[in-house]
């Protein structure tokens, strides 16, 4: 097979389901994790078939060692390599103070979105350093404007995990640079997604879109524009970059 392979963690909607099925346009053979909703991520393997392209979902939960080792696996059984990884994969909660936080929520959002983010971005770099043998790659992290707004009254915790995501990006983007892999990471603003159900605020994207400068909030489809971009070979020569796709914010 010479079309490449990407994993998108997360795959099975919002943000990650659109990004898989742009870069199945883009010529990806596309493998999709989802942790619980299996219905929606077949629903995302169909749609790739129907553009005529390949895709596997695989039940993940990145935030356990085992589950990520497994996916790898079934990534290598079915293809035999891989070329971009996107993580995408990522937890929120209900609005909150810091000092209304149990340890119990801070343990799941750091588990998920960092160590989740560690842990794929290492055996993704086991298969495609030239210094494993591998060809190259490219990783993009999905992080978040909160990275740098802080999201106060909120998600503070949110924020600091999407803070630790951007110092990851740009460490391991050094760490890899001369063995053939970019690492990048966007990160959205208010983006109209399921995420904001998820934190008890459904109607978040279009309340607060008026306070984006572009006076809306994004679309799925425009983050998942940027993230294939990032991955592909018209972003040669970018790494360690932090791609705001925020409209202004």
């Amino acid at each position: 097979m010479d079309c490449p392979v990407v994993l998108i963690t997360g795959g099975s909607r919002g943000i990650g389901a659109a990004t898989a099925l742009a870069a199945a346009r883009a010529g990806y053979a596309v493998a999709l994790s989802f942790q619980t909703d299996g219905q929606a991520a077949q629903s995302v393997v169909r749609a790739i078939e129907v553009l005529g392209g390949q895709a596997l979902a695989i039940q993940a939960d990145v935030a356990q060692e085992d589950s990520v080792l497994a996916m790898f696996s079934a990534i290598d059984a079915t293809w035999g390599r891989l070329d971009a990884l996107v993580n995408n994969a990522g937890v929120v909660d209900v609005a909150s103070r810091v000092d209304a936080m149990s340890v119990a929520r801070l343990r799941r959002m750091f588990d998920t979105n960092v160590l989740g983010s560690f842990l794929c971005a290492r055996e993704a770099v086991l298969r495609m350093s030239t210094r494993h043998g591998g060809r190259g790659g490219s990783i993009v992290n999905v992080s978040s404007a909160a990275s740098r707004l802080g999201s106060p009254g909120q998600y503070v915790d949110y924020a600091a995990s999407k803070g630790a995501v951007d110092t990851f990006t740009v460490g391991l983007s050094k760490e890899v640079a001369a063995e053939g892999i970019r690492v990048n990471a966007v990160r959205p603003g208010i983006i109209d997604t399921e995420i904001h159900a998820s934190g008890g605020e459904p109607d978040r994207a279009r309340l607060l879109g008026a306070q984006v400068p572009m006076q809306r909030p994004g679309s799925a489809d425009e983050v998942a524009q940027a993230i294939v971009w990032l991955l592909g070979p018209h972003s040669s020569y970018t790494t360690g970059t932090l791609l705001d796709v925020s409209g202004g914010r």
